[in-house]
């Protein structure tokens, strides 16, 4: 499984950007997709999951209203839409993937996971 992020970039505070996550093969077998950050010094944290089948994403506290998951399974790719970016957002973002379907509260936690892209840089200038 190969997973490739990309969008990063450096935008001011109140700005947007839009991350993307290429997945290898086909993106709709891929029972539970999520995005992570770690900002340096801190340990990685779950940012928004998706599960298959579920009700709907899953977002940390800290980016509900301002951010988005979504999935395009037929073009193998997952993204993540951030508006209303603040400095506290600044970090390395990551996408992961596995195959099955997990609960709810396991989608935030990095250990569920063992596919993972390479990080994509974000910084928001104050």
């Amino acid at each position: 499984v190969q997973l490739q992020a990309s969008g990063g970039g450096v935008v001011q505070a109140g700005g947007s950007l839009r991350l993307s996550c290429a997945v290898s093969g086909s993106a709709s077998d891929y029972g539970t997709v999520a995005w992570f950050r770690q900002a340096p010094g801190k340990e990685r944290e779950g940012v928004s999951c998706i599960i298959s089948g579920s009700a709907g994403p899953t977002y940390a506290d800290s980016v509900k209203g301002r951010f988005t998951i979504s999935r395009d399974n037929a073009k193998n790719t997952m993204y993540l839409q951030m508006n209303s970016l603040t400095p506290e957002d600044t970090a390395v973002y990551y996408c992961a993937t596995r195959f099955n379907r997990i609960l709810r509260y396991m989608c935030l936690d990095p250990s569920s996971y063992y596919s993972w892209g390479q990080g994509t840089q974000v910084t928001v200038s104050s």
